[in-house]
């Protein structure tokens, strides 16, 4: 399994600073992370650092890591608008971009953009299709009832040719899991939205899907990502992070997050719950460290990936 790290946008206190992002990014190149990951939000429970700005500002420190939105939202900030922004971060790494993209399931970033939450699934649909058109170029269109691309040239086009890989995020519903397999070129999974039980039952669905479309199960990537972590052998300070930060954070019962298999608690704990997502046939995991980030980021690489089994990042 690899491991990217989420860069730590969400103000919990002490206010997000440059210099913090830039230090994070370098430390995760440094202690060998594969990903640098920025989230999606226009409107949280908490502050919210812009993502794409954030990965933008840290492309100098972030070394040879890949570049991934997971997940950005290609509605609610305008699918071509959004190609711009991607286009540019590609240009600007040299080609270090993932694409992560998903519908998103925030009304209230919907309502903050005047797009109907209803319209969210055929939206997207479309928006996966202008992206592809855009950020491959060579003279294609696309005309949808939301978006039309003609008469568009995205310019400077991105680094990487044919376009960026556009991996597609779905929780698990089976329409949801077609159309990454239809329309994706990777599935990215939420770590706080599945179990390895569940995981490796939509993998499996996905795997079916490529089958009918013709394409090869084994060359597709995946990936799991915000796995909130936190690494303490405290188990009432591990008690305290789910009870009282993540569970008012998500507006989820803490009965529900115990649950999961996040990898909040002894390291020993934390390793299991990762092996059992390798089990399941997870590639990636891209985790979002809650406090002390940089400790955390060097805690999970000598004490937790060398227990992970499977581990080969």
């Amino acid at each position: 399994m690899e491991y990217g790290a989420h860069l730590p946008l969400i103000d919990f206190g002490g206010g997000p600073s440059l210099r913090d992002l830039k230090e994070y990014a370098r430390a995760a190149a440094g202690l060998g992370y594969r990903c640098l990951c920025a989230n999606d939000h226009l409107l949280f429970t908490r502050p919210w650092l812009d993502g794409p700005t954030a990965l933008a500002a840290v492309i100098e420190e972030s070394g040879d890591l890949a570049l991934a939105t997971t997940i950005g939202l290609p509605v609610i900030r305008g699918p071509v608008q959004f190609a711009k922004t991607l286009a540019a971060i590609d240009v600007l790494s040299e080609g270090r971009l993932i694409v992560g993209v998903g519908p998103g399931s925030s009304a209230a970033d919907y309502a903050s953009v005047g797009v109907s939450f209803d319209e969210r699934r055929g939206r997207f649909d479309e928006a996966l299709s202008v992206l592809r058109v855009l950020l491959e170029g060579g003279g294609a269109s696309f005309e949808g009832q939301f978006y039309a691309t003609d008469g568009i040239v995205l310019e400077p086009r991105p680094a990487q040719r044919p376009r960026p890989p556009i991996w597609v995020a779905s929780w698990g519903s089976r329409s949801g899991l077609r159309l990454v397999a239809r329309h994706g070129d990777g599935w990215i999974a939420s770590a706080y939205n599945t179990t390895p039980d569940l995981f490796g039952a939509g993998l499996g669905r996905i795997s079916d899907e490529l089958r009918v479309a013709g394409r090869a199960p084994e060359s597709f990537p995946n990936a799991i990502s915000t796995a909130w972590m936190y690494i303490t052998e405290d188990t009432k300070r591990a008690e305290s992070v789910l009870t009282d930060v993540l569970a008012p954070m998500l507006r989820r019962p803490v009965e529900a997050l115990r649950a999961l298999s996040l990898p909040i608690g002894p390291a020993e704990l934390c390793a299991e719950r990762l092996s059992l997502f390798a089990g399941a046939g997870a590639q990636r995991m891209f985790l979002w460290p809650l406090f002390d980030e940089l400790a955390q980021l060097e805690l999970f690489r000598e004490h937790v990936a060398p227990r992970v089994s499977g581990d080969n990042a």
